[in-house]
C-alpha cells in the first residue's frame, strides 16, 4: 500500500509552473502523486512531464456559488473512491474547496497552502465571504501552509489561522527558484539578447524598464501607466516591455490599455515562451512589480536570479521577495509618483542597479533554491503522517518507500 498525494490547483498552470520538480521529488521519496485541476492542456503536459494520474474538474477563480457547490461535490466523491491519503490543496478556489471535500471525505492529512490572502480580493460583503472561506479551509486542515512569512503573519493576526497551525516551508516562495541553471544570466549570450531586443525593434543602448505578469488593474498597471507618462518624457532612450496576457476578470480601465497600446516606446507581449524566460530578463535593465497584494510572487525572484533590481510595493509576499535598498526598491502601493520615482533612480544609476542585481542573485542563491522547499514540505508531510500511525520507511537508497501502518502493539 502506497501514500497517495493529491495536489489540487484551481488551474492547471500552477502544477505546470509552481510545482515542476516537486512532484518527482515527492514520487522519489515513496509517495503516488495525483493532481486535480480545470481542465486545460496544461493538465495534460503535466500529466506526460511527471508521469502522474490527473484528473479534471472545473473550478472558476470567480465566485460561482452553483458552480462552486458542484466542484465540492466532485472532489468529494473522487476523494472517496481514490482514498488519498493526504491532499494537499492551494489557490483561491481550489484551497478552501479542497479542504472542505477533504475533511467530508474523512482525508487522514490535510494541508491547505496559501499562495496569497483571498480576503486582499475583495471589499464589502464579498470580503466577507472570502474570508469566511479562509477561515473554513484552516479549520478544514491539519497543517497550513504560507509561501512568506508576511502572509503567515497576515493570518495570524487577522485571526484567520493559529500560530501553531501556520508554518512556512523553507524561507518561502511556492516552490524556490533554479538560479544555478535556469535563471542564470551567464547562461544568456549576449547573441541571445540582442536578437531579443532586434526581434522587437529595441536598439541595444536603450535601458529598458520590465513588466511580467497578467495584466490586470490589481498588478497595478494602472500606476505604472502613470508613472511611464512622466519617465518617457524625460528619458528619451528607454522602452518598456510589458509581458503578460489581459484579462477580463480585474480589468485595466480601458483607456489606460489603449495609452499603452498606442504608444511607440511601449512593447506589450501576450506571451513570453516559459523557456525564453531568461532571455527576457537578460534583454531588461530592471523590473517593475506595483501589484496590490501577492503571496510570494515568482516574477521578483527569478529576475533577482538574473541579477536585475525590482521596484515592487511594499505589500505582502513582495516584501519577502525585495530587500529594500538591497536587492531592490520597496514602494507604497497604488502610488504611482513613488514607483516613478524609484524607477528613475535606476534608469539614472548605473552601478547602483548593477549592486542591486548582485545582492539579490546572491540572495536568490543563498536562500531561495527549490530543494530546501521540497524538504520542508516533504518534513511536514511525513510528520503528520507520524500522528497517524503512518511512516515513510528509508528505502535501499535512502530514501523513503511505501509507507507502514503502526500496529496497536507498537503503537
Amino acid at each position: 500500500m502506497t501514500v497517495k498525494l493529491v495536489q489540487v490547483t484551481t488551474i492547471p498552470m500552477t502544477l505546470e509552473f509552481f510545482l515542476q520538480g516537486q512532484i518527482n521529488y515527492m514520487k522519489e521519496h515513496g509517495l503516488e502523486v495525483i493532481a486535480i485541476s480545470s481542465p486545460g492542456p496544461a493538465l495534460q503536459r503535466v500529466a506526460s512531464r511527471d508521469g502522474i494520474q490527473v484528473y479534471q474538474i472545473p473550478m472558476t477563480r470567480g465566485i460561482s456559488p452553483l458552480g462552486d457547490l458542484a466542484a465540492l461535490i466532485r472532489l468529494w466523491r473522487l476523494f472517496r473512491r481514490i482514498r488519498p491519503t493526504i491532499v494537499h490543496s492551494s489557490t483561491g478556489k481550489a484551497g478552501p474547496l479542497g479542504m472542505i471535500a477533504a475533511a467530508l471525505a474523512r482525508v487522514p492529512v490535510k494541508l491547505y497552502c496559501l499562495r496569497g490572502v483571498m480576503m486582499d480580493r475583495g471589499a464589502g460583503p464579498v470580503r466577507i465571504l472570502l474570508m469566511g472561506l479562509e477561515w473554513l479551509a484552516c479549520r478544514c486542515a491539519d497543517r497550513v501552509l504560507a509561501v512568506s512569512r508576511s502572509v503567515a503573519d497576515l493570518m495570524i493576526k487577522s485571526r484567520m489561522c493559529s500560530k501553531e497551525k501556520i508554518a512556512v516551508p523553507a524561507n518561502g516562495s511556492s516552490n524556490g527558484v533554479d538560479a544555478e541553471t535556469r535563471f542564470n544570466p551567464l547562461n544568456v549570450s549576449e547573441e541571445e539578447r540582442r536578437q531579443f531586443r532586434a526581434r522587437f525593434n529595441i536598439p541595444d543602448h536603450v535601458l529598458v524598464i520590465g513588466f511580467v505578469g497578467r495584466i490586470v488593474a490589481g498588478k497595478g498597471v494602472k500606476e505604472l501607466a502613470r508613472a511611464w507618462e512622466i519617465l518617457k518624457r524625460d528619458h528619451q532612450d528607454v522602452r518598456m516591455v510589458m509581458a503578460g496576457p489581459c484579462e477580463a476578470q480585474d480589468p485595466v480601465p480601458r483607456d489606460v490599455l489603449e495609452l499603452l497600446r498606442d504608444d511607440d516606446r511601449v512593447i506589450m507581449i501576450d506571451l513570453v515562451r516559459r523557456e525564453e524566460m531568461p532571455v527576457f530578463y537578460r534583454a531588461v535593465d530592471l523590473i517593475a512589480f506595483p501589484s496590490y497584494s501577492e503571496g510570494f510572487p515568482n516574477v521578483p525572484l527569478e529576475a533577482a536570479a538574473m541579477e536585475l533590481p525590482v521596484v515592487a510595493s511594499r505589500v505582502t509576499g513582495c516584501v519577502d521577495a525585495v530587500v529594500d535598498g538591497l536587492t531592490g526598491t520597496l514602494v507604497p502601493p497604488r502610488d504611482s509618483a513613488s514607483l516613478e520615482r524609484a524607477i528613475r533612480v535606476y534608469l539614472d544609476d548605473g552601478p547602483l542597479r548593477e549592486a542591486h542585481g548582485k545582492a539579490a542573485r546572491q540572495r536568490v542563491l543563498r536562500e531561495f533554491r527549490p530543494e530546501p522547499v521540497w524538504e520542508s514540505i516533504l518534513s511536514e508531510y511525513t510528520g503528520l503522517l507520524k500522528t497517524r500511525g503512518v511512516h515513510l520507511p528509508e528505502t535501499s537508497g535512502g530514501k523513503r518507500g511505501s509507507f507502514r501502518r503502526d500496529t496497536a502493539e507498537e503503537r
